[in-house]
């Protein structure tokens, strides 16, 4: 089979796609036709994006606006539905958007399992598939995100290099996430966290495995941090640090410490919510792993025009300029093979995380993640960090 180069879709999506088919170098005529081709198939190409909650801050303030914006700079349409954490509405939310004449849709799963069924009816409506920040067990999918792994990992290195043995608790998130189950435990025992518990350095108060969080809420992280300081005050023992997996788990953890006048132990996080980058500043929060949800909703509307485009998972390649070198640091950033915990190989971007304390605040002011003012919202003069000063 001969490959040719489907041409650049628009500037603002700079993107370059690799798929099958029949052509020669020189026909320049032929370039040209395909050039034109590609941007018909952005014009008339409808992006459904299916959110699985979109109350949690990061979807409405980064990713939708990226996603859209670049969409729509290309030529094409965005719509999108909000399953507010049912199964059922996000399997007819997806049903709807395809009625709708969604080309491509972009899914983040409510559960990786339960949305199976409707990927499946993508597949067999020729419809390209983005698991969007959430991997979905299926090949035909692409998979965008973090990585996920090296989250963990940062979030515990940050902690351990702080409180390197004591007592420990662990917040988890929702046990259907394979992020929360599997990804950031990983990175977490890769950063350390299960050699200083098998030496005897650190100890977990609320059992290997921590806390999980149903469906990442705040308020459901808050109360049961709430009963594991309760536990930890009946038993003498003493909260040196928490890892918590999230920025919104993070939040109910400082609410229930703040409701216990327990004080602010070391405390782990993700996502750069404008809440917790605020807690980091207010030395609430000990590090805030900022995934930089702009760059990251930028690369999927690039390749969901990609694949309007007809091009193929395995070939598509983020041109140099796309997004922020920091956060994709490989030449090209060209979709690579991704082994999942079910034992398939899906093609995948992963972007780079930045971890974020005190020391480096200045660095999510300078991405547009968060203004100055609502970084330092109630911060002392005399105790504020430099990008506070």
């Amino acid at each position: 089979m001969n490959i040719r180069k489907i041409a650049m879709l628009a500037a603002a999506t700079a993107i370059v796609v690799t798929a099958c088919g029949n052509s020669t170098a020189s026909q320049a005529p032929a370039s040209q036709a395909a050039s034109q081709g590609a941007s018909a198939a952005a014009a008339n190409c409808t992006v459904g994006v299916s959110w699985n909650n979109f109350q949690q801050p990061r979807w409405a303030a980064h990713d939708k606006p990226a996603i859209q914006k670049t969409v729509e700079a290309g030529g094409g349409k965005y719509i999108d539905k909000d399953a507010n954490l049912s199964n059922e509405q996000q399997a007819t939310d997806i049903d709807t958007m395809i009625s709708q004449g969604a080309k491509v849709l972009i899914i983040l799963a409510q559960d990786t399992k339960a949305v199976l069924p409707e990927i499946a009816k993508a597949k067999q409506a020729g419809i390209p598939v983005i698991a969007y920040d959430r991997l979905i067990e299926d090949t035909s999918a692409l998979y965008i995100t973090f990585d996920n792994v090296g989250v963990g990992k940062a979030e515990a290195a940050a902690i351990l290099a702080k409180v390197p043995q004591g007592n420990y608790v662990l917040i988890t998130g929702d046990p259907g996430d394979p992020n929360a189950s599997t990804f950031l435990p990983q990175g977490w025992d890769e950063a350390g966290l299960a050699a200083a518990v098998t030496a005897g350095k650190i100890k977990i108060l609320n059992g290997p495995k921590g806390t999980a969080t149903d469906a990442w809420k705040t308020e459901k992280a808050q109360s049961n941090m709430e009963a594991i300081i309760d536990k930890a005050n009946a038993d003498n023992n003493k909260i040196d640090a928490i890892l918590a997996e999230n920025d919104s788990t993070a939040l109910g953890v400082v609410g229930a410490l703040t409701a216990k006048s327990y004080g602010y132990p070391p405390l782990s996080g993700q996502d750069g919510d404008t809440a917790n980058l605020n807690n980091v500043a207010l030395g609430k929060q000990y590090v805030d792993i900022w995934k930089n949800a702009n760059e990251l909703g930028k690369a999927a509307g690039a390749a969901a025009l990609a694949l309007c485009a007809g091009g193929k998972l395995d070939g598509l390649k983020l041109q140099d300029g796309l997004i922020d070198p920091k956060v994709a640091p490989t030449a090209g950033l060209t979709a690579q093979p991704f082994k999942t915990p079910g034992g398939n190989t899906v093609s995948s971007f992963i972007l780079q995380p930045t971890p974020i304390t005190a020391d480096t605040l200045q660095l999510v002011i300078d991405g547009a993640q968060i203004t100055k003012a609502d970084l330092c919202k109630g911060v002392d003069a005399a105790k504020a960090p430099a990008a506070c000063k």
